[in-house]
């Protein structure tokens, strides 16, 4: 299976490039299935059901979303309709929608997407990320009833991305780190079959600080006051993830490649 996944939606400026280049994406690339973190997509604070309408409508087959999940109020009442919305497992027992969800590409083959928050430097205080992925593994077995896995770790701190990712080594396919906007360098197969890297970065304009305009960011840093609220920067995005192919009779990954188009950033394609 050939799995795509892109980081974090900045703005508009982010969802102009992935409806405009993903139809096309799909086809150069051959894509078997596509997920994109959308929490930041709707003016940089969570996602509106308009905008994943659009999104989903570009060929996008799950979008997940993170701690800004439920930021645009009428999200919660959207993803408990749309089965292709997929928010964090651990954000709150009373929480609408699901963690946790199977998709089919279009040959049949089932994919497994779950996403979970973590708890270090988060403003909130989420449950227990690797009790509650240790559930998911409990009842999804990799190679058996689902064809590949993937878990979108959406956590501040590198450290406890990385931890998740040797804890999930060899039960999912693919482990891919949101939330920081800054992708990492470090795309690799772990030793148990797993893809990983630690953070996937942004679909945004990198002319900015982590997707939002520079002026009231600098300001703030400083000056140490606030003048205004951070607005979405609206330069050419950089559509930034990951490609992974997948064995479909283990579910493990044959091959890992960070993906960079268009934009300020070194060109990357599979």
């Amino acid at each position: 299976m050939k799995i795509l996944f892109l980081g974090d939606i900045v703005g508009s400026a982010g969802r102009k490039a992935v409806m405009e280049r993903m139809p096309q994406l799909r086809k150069d690339w051959g894509l078997d299935f596509v997920v994109v973190n959308g929490e930041n997509a709707t003016n940089g604070m969570g996602l509106s059901g308009d905008h994943a309408k659009e999104l989903l409508a570009a060929e996008v087959d799950c979008l997940t979303l993170g701690d800004h999940a439920f930021d645009q109020k009428d999200m919660m009442q959207f993803c408990e309709r749309e089965t292709r919305i997929v928010r964090p497992i651990n954000f709150a027992k009373t929480a609408p929608g699901r963690g946790v969800r199977i998709f089919e590409d279009r040959r049949g083959r089932r994919i497994l997407v779950a996403q979970i928050l973590g708890q270090v430097f988060m403003k909130r205080a989420f449950d227990d990320p690797f009790s509650a992925m240790d559930q998911v593994f409990m009842t999804h077995k990799l190679g058996g009833a689902v064809q590949a896995i993937l878990v979108d770790v959406h956590c501040e701190a590198t450290s406890e991305k990385m931890a998740m990712g040797h804890f999930c080594d060899g039960k999912a396919s693919v482990v891919v780190g949101t939330h920081t906007h800054v992708c990492t360098g470090d795309a690799q197969i772990l030793p148990g079959g797993t893809a990983y890297l630690t953070d996937a970065g942004m679909c945004g304009d990198y002319n900015s600080v982590i997707g939002m305009d520079k002026a009231e960011p600098l300001r703030r840093f400083v000056t140490g006051m606030g003048k205004g609220r951070f607005e979405p920067a609206k330069g050419e995005a950089t559509l930034s993830g990951v490609y992974v192919e997948t064995d479909d009779r283990t579910g493990k990954a044959t091959r890992v490649k960070q993906i960079r188009v268009g934009g300020r950033l070194e060109q990357s394609a599979p």
